[in-house]
């Protein structure tokens, strides 16, 4: 309902209109948006970042200058390394084993069961990312006695990282831990670390940096090598003590498959037992005081917080992937079904030129014409329809104008009736206009659309089946001047001569555009005429004509030119009306999915396909997008790359097919790539606009549109009589362009008329929707 309409609406009718700008939605859609982000890059870095591999990957060491001869010659366990570094040996005839890499799932559980039979209490250097994943093996690991060290969180060669990147690796690590177990530990152990003697100057590094954050360095000095998976044997004799002197044993439970360390686990302790050794955790082993301690308050709760956002991030990526596949299949699959549509309709259109409809249809049509402030395109538009090789009475319904239209076409003195009333809204105009139409079959035209001589003759020549309540015709864009002229250009041509070509094989037809669409007169009296409470009023009237059991069938070559929006501003006000007005007539209309006959078929066939290609799938539009550098940044660029270009491939061989439908050039199409980074996401934004007004009750405004005066009559305007003469004999028959220049025919792009410069607002004119609104949404 436009504001000049809640002016002059009965007080009733204002008092159930409510007018809320909904706002709270973008702030509600931009913390989620930010909060997805923050989720997906700490999931992505934490997991694909760096990872678990092979404990000889690292490459060649450099030199150790700065690592004190102490260290290099000292113990296992390193303290006060940014000071006087010391070290600390195990006691003779004990073995500390140690296992880095888990908790996993499969091989800890299993390695803890050989320690409970055993009786024996080890060390186990946690990857942050696996705590996060298996909290509980974490507490269990505590809870049966075994001491806790910390592996980094993503496991990355700390020597390699930047003092920044080491910090957030402890830090998120040691959190991790207390949110999972309650406790913080002392204990480190850098990835890739082995003995002393392989410390080099950037390793020395680290464990300054690990000391000033409060941490003892453990490195080891038996390697089982169970990481190269030699065998149970091999690792038995990798890990026994040559002698009697303690021993830090690395082994790993997490990492890989760990089968060959339970089976070589088993059998090592009870030996190595039987040979006097006993085991302790390294703690233990070298009298640390309580290197684990119970967590504060503050650092349990954020160690929660940590392990919640990172697994809300693995479930953000998981759903995230369903989505992008969903949208993938549905696109490929409304890609197969409406090529296969277009192409059998073509097929059978062809088959039966010969017969057409039946008996040519030859009586004469009203024509109306609803204008508010539409001087600027509305006398090209009457002298395209005095074009016309069909008979036609032309009336033009003034809906309170305030910049002369009404005045501007009595003015030409042309065979048309001009009909003033006070401002009421389009819906109005069109059902005073049906009241004052003298003919059965009425043609519904925008004041900023022109017709081919042709187009009212074409379309109504479905008429001759009884059965067909309306037809639509094929509505084309005339300012194609310009990226955003192309893109909708492109949408135009795909929406009318894919889609609507499959609604009307269908027979579940969802709008009959207000730029070229035509009726019978009594299918839309039978109705109470044209319907105000929606925004997409020709949406609205369709669906009730296919529920009526009207059939509404597709006329391509009935074509018609209109102005598009020429900026973004315009563009978004015109998608929001059209998707908010779809989504009404969507739920007016809902009954029809349990209906039969015709009304079934719009329900059952046309409502699905636009809720889920025109609602749902735009929807998921910002999941593809999200996912897509989310990929490009963490995953398979190449791969996200190549799926990328599937789709334009997908999206380009629809739109090439649909020009050849249309008999257009193909030129534009080089565009298509440049469309995906500005054009679609303006429509996916338009469709959570919209879904969000629908879900808060809000009623929208009618959206203001610019004209911009690029609209000709085609060559020959003033050569055909063929309009009827008017019921009020006051006006003249059709002259000539008294000095204006003629247009070129429309096949190319229309020049600005002349009609003056500055550009009319047009509050309600209603542009052809190609199906009914943005279809070329390709994921």
């Amino acid at each position: 309902m436009t504001d000049r309409r809640r002016r002059n609406a009965p007080a009733r009718r204002r008092s159930r209109t409510r007018q809320i700008t909904p706002r709270a939605h973008w702030l509600l859609l931009s913390v989620l948006v930010v909060t997805l982000s923050t989720a997906l890059l700490l999931q992505g870095y934490t997991h694909h970042m760096f990872g678990i591999t092979s404990d000889a990957v690292t490459g060649q060491r450099g030199r150790n200058e700065a690592v004190p001869s102490r260290v290099i010659h000292g113990g296992p366990v390193i303290a006060n390394a940014a000071g006087t570094a010391h070290t600390a040996r195990l006691k003779a005839g004990t073995v500390a084993l140690t296992f880095d890499d888990g908790p996993d799932p499969v091989w800890t559980p299993r390695i803890l069961d050989v320690l409970r039979r055993n009786h024996v209490h080890a060390t186990f250097f946690v990857v942050g990312t696996e705590v996060v994943d298996h909290p509980e093996l974490v507490r269990r690991i505590v809870a049966e006695g075994h001491q806790i060290g910390i592996h980094t969180f993503t496991h990355p060669d700390l020597a390699r990282l930047a003092p920044w990147q080491r910090s957030l690796e402890l830090r998120e690590t040691q959190l991790a831990v207390a949110g999972a177990a309650g406790v913080t530990t002392a204990l480190l152990r850098p990835p890739y670390s082995s003995k002393n003697g392989a410390l080099d100057d950037a390793d020395w590094s680290v464990l300054q940096q690990a000391d000033e954050a409060g941490y003892v360095t453990v490195l080891s000095t038996q390697d089982a090598e169970d990481w190269q998976r030699p065998g149970a044997d091999r690792i038995i004799a990798n890990a026994t003590p040559h002698g009697h002197a303690g021993q830090v044993v690395l082994m790993h439970d997490g990492g890989g498959d760990r089968s060959q360390t339970v089976a070589a686990l088993d059998a090592l302790i009870p030996r190595l037992k039987a040979h006097g050794f006993r085991f302790a955790t390294v703690g233990a082993a070298v009298g640390m005081a309580g290197p684990v301690q119970p967590a504060g308050l503050g650092e349990h709760l954020q160690g929660i917080a940590l392990i919640k956002a990172l697994q809300a991030g693995d479930w953000a990526v998981w759903l995230l992937g369903v989505l992008m596949y969903a949208a993938g299949v549905l696109s490929v699959l409304r890609a197969a079904v409406v090529l296969v549509a277009a192409r059998r309709h073509r097929r059978l259109r062809a088959k039966g030129r010969g017969r057409s409809w039946g008996p040519p249809v030859t009586e004469p049509v009203s024509v109306i014409v609803p204008a508010y402030n539409e001087s600027a395109g509305i006398e090209a538009a009457v002298r395209s329809l005095l074009a016309s090789d069909h008979p036609v009475e032309i009336i033009v319904v003034d809906d309170g104008s305030t910049d002369g239209t009404a005045d501007l076409v009595e003015s030409l003195r042309l065979p048309v009736r001009v009909i003033r009333q006070r401002n009421a809204g389009k819906p109005a105009a069109l059902n005073t206009g049906l009241a004052a139409a003298s003919f059965d079959l009425v043609v519904m035209v925008d004041g900023d659309t022109v017709f081919e001589s042709d187009t009212v003759r074409t379309i109504v020549q479905p008429f001759a089946d009884a059965r067909v309540g309306a037809v639509s015709g094929n509505a084309k864009v005339v300012n194609r001047g310009g990226l955003l002229g192309r893109w909708q250009h492109i949408e135009y041509v795909v929406g009318f001569n894919l889609d609507r070509r499959l609604f009307d094989l269908a027979e579940c037809m969802p709008t009959v555009p207000g730029a070229v669409g035509a009726f019978r007169r009594r299918a839309l009296l039978g109705l109470g005429g044209v319907s105000d409470v929606t925004l997409a009023e020709d949406t609205d009237l369709t669906m009730a004509l296919c529920r009526a059991g009207w059939r509404v069938v597709y006329e391509e070559d009935a074509r018609a030119w209109t102005e598009a929006p020429a900026s973004l501003n315009a563009l978004w006000r015109q998608r929001y009306r059209w998707c908010y007005g779809t989504l009404q007539a969507m739920w007016k209309h809902r009954g029809a999915l349990v209906q039969r006959g015709a009304a079934g078929k719009l329900g059952r066939r046309g409502l699905v396909y636009l809720l889920l290609f025109q609602v749902l799938v735009p929807l998921l539009a910002p999941v593809v997008d999200v996912f897509a550098l989310y990929g490009l940044v963490f995953l398979d660029p190449v791969r996200i790359i190549g799926l990328w270009l599937a789709f334009l491939l997908l999206q380009l061989l629809m739109g090439l097919y649909a020009f050849r439908l249309d008999g257009e050039r193909p030129g534009p199409l080089w565009s298509l790539p440049l469309q995906q980074f500005v054009y679609r996401q303006l429509m996916y934004l338009v469709v959570i606009q919209s879904v969000f007004t629908a879900l808060s009750g809000s009623r929208l405004r009618w959206q203001r549109m610019e004209r911009y005066g690029s609209l000709q009559a085609p060559v020959g305007t003033e050569t055909h009589q063929s309009g009827l003469t008017p019921e009020e004999p006051a006006y003249a028959q059709p002259g000539p362009y008294g000095g204006h220049a003629q247009p070129a025919p429309y096949g190319g792009y229309a020049q600005p008329g002349p009609y003056g410069g500055h550009a009319q607002p047009a509050p309600y004119a209603s542009h052809p929707q190609p199906a009914p609104y943005d279809t070329t949404q390709w994921y």
